[in-house]
């Protein structure tokens, strides 16, 4: 099971401060390795703790946030999306710059997310758990960002950790996209979230 960032194991606003630079150009790299475009519109950005570390520390230093309470606050928002060993986790982010086509789409692509899959070459898709914190889909359209997680069966971990190739796609009517094969270093780097 993957550790979770803990309230002890954060940088003071200080220190961070005097690293923010270089911790932020390491999370920029990091995000960058695991993150896979599905179609033109959706972005699938795979967390772990090191994403999750990073994020906390930026929304503790715009809050200037130091006081115990409102770390735990961020602590409990974000260590969720920090995967535990035997899962997947990512933030969707569907997007569309125009800010009308937006709106339409997010009607069309009701239920996007639960239409959302990973897939280990010789094994069945494995569909998102998605949004468990609060719903953000309505009756009439979807949000543009979710958050999900991908539960693997132990005999797809090991296929994949094995060298198995994985795939991602999206099977909804009104947006249907996949990539059969992910990067070699995404592939890499979503491996150690089975550690």
């Amino acid at each position: 099971m993957m550790a979770k960032i803990t309230k002890d194991s954060l940088l003071s606003l200080e220190a961070y401060a005097k690293q923010r630079n270089t911790l932020r150009a390491e999370a920029i790299k990091e995000k960058n390795v695991r993150k896979v475009f599905i179609g033109p519109n959706v972005t699938l950005q795979f967390e772990n703790e090191k994403t999750m570390r990073y994020q906390i520390q930026e929304m503790l230093r715009i809050e200037r946030t130091f006081e115990e309470e409102g770390i735990m606050d961020e602590l409990e928002v974000y260590n969720p999306l920090v995967p535990d060993g035997s899962n997947l986790k990512c933030t969707q982010l569907i997007e569309f710059p125009d800010i009308e086509e937006r709106k339409e789409m997010l009607k069309k692509l009701k239920g996007l997310e639960k239409r959302t899959y990973i897939q280990v070459n010789g094994f069945d898709r494995v569909y998102a758990i998605a949004d468990e914190d609060l719903e953000r889909e309505n009756d009439e359209k979807t949000s543009a960002v979710h958050f999900m997680r991908f539960e693997l069966k132990a005999d797809m971990v090991e296929a994949f950790k094995g060298g198995e190739a994985m795939a991602m796609g999206i099977d909804l009517p009104a947006y249907n996209y996949r990539v059969d094969e992910i990067a070699p270093e995404t592939q890499s780097s979503l491996m150690a979230d089975f550690s």
